[in-house]
């Protein structure tokens, strides 16, 4: 038994960059002691990430060493956050020679609610054009309809709308406020995932010894990355 409370004492390295927002967070055993992020369009992952590695050790008052996991938000989400994310946890996990652990961006996001027993939340991060990233969660954060791209029209959602209230949360929802109406419908169009949401879901990952291959794991893109040529 005393094997095992040792193990699942971690303090994690939390990486969140497949979206606008680049956020850093440190926690020990699920709690957040350390956090830093920016939430900005111009995607300034790259400049910022590690800063803010440095800073959240700094705060919390420990070394690169000190750490006993690193986790990293997998995507779906922009093609260059989740690379920058990603390449920069996988470089601190075999370097520090910790476990990689890995989070479903959606999930992160969705567990930012506190819902009722019957409430369903839908996490949507916006794609091109009408189309978004999405998934469907019950109240316990169990995974009720798989990650999908698709697109948004009058009949999305409908099998979940149509039997009681339905939160959508992220850069998505304001697609879907748009195209669908009812009062069960509540809209979180302003938020966006962090690594503070992370801490616990990585924590039981930890917890669990769910971790990833270092040198195999790549982001879960979900759609291929295109390249639109300039004109001219």
């Amino acid at each position: 038994m005393l094997i095992q409370y040792l193990w699942a004492m971690g303090l994690i390295l939390n990486l969140e960059t497949a979206t606008t927002n680049c956020s850093v967070s440190l926690a020990l055993n699920g709690d957040v002691v350390a956090i830093r992020e920016n939430n900005t369009p111009n995607y300034s992952h790259a400049e910022q990430l590690h800063v803010f590695i440095k800073e959240c050790l700094e705060e919390a008052k420990k070394l690169p060493g000190d750490i006993d996991a690193v986790a990293v938000s997998k995507g779906p989400g922009s093609y260059t956050g989740l690379r920058i994310g990603v390449s920069a946890a996988k470089g601190l996990s075999f370097a520090l020679n910790v476990p990689l652990i890995s989070i479903a961006t959606l999930k992160s996001m969705a567990s930012q609610l506190n819902v009722e027993r019957d409430d369903v939340i839908v996490p949507v991060l916006d794609a091109r054009r009408m189309e978004v990233y999405s998934a469907v969660f019950d109240a316990k954060l169990h995974e009720v309809r798989e990650t999908r791209a698709e697109i948004i029209d009058g009949g999305s959602f409908k099998e979940y709308t149509a039997n009681g209230k339905v939160y959508f949360i992220g850069s998505g929802a304001e697609k879907i406020e748009s195209t669908l109406d009812g009062d069960n419908l509540v809209f979180k169009t302003k938020a966006v995932p962090s690594a503070k949401e992370m801490a616990v879901l990585s924590y039981q990952k930890f917890s669990s010894k769910d971790f990833e291959d270092v040198a195999y794991f790549e982001p879960y893109y979900l759609k291929d990355f295109l390249v639109t040529k300039k004109k001219g």
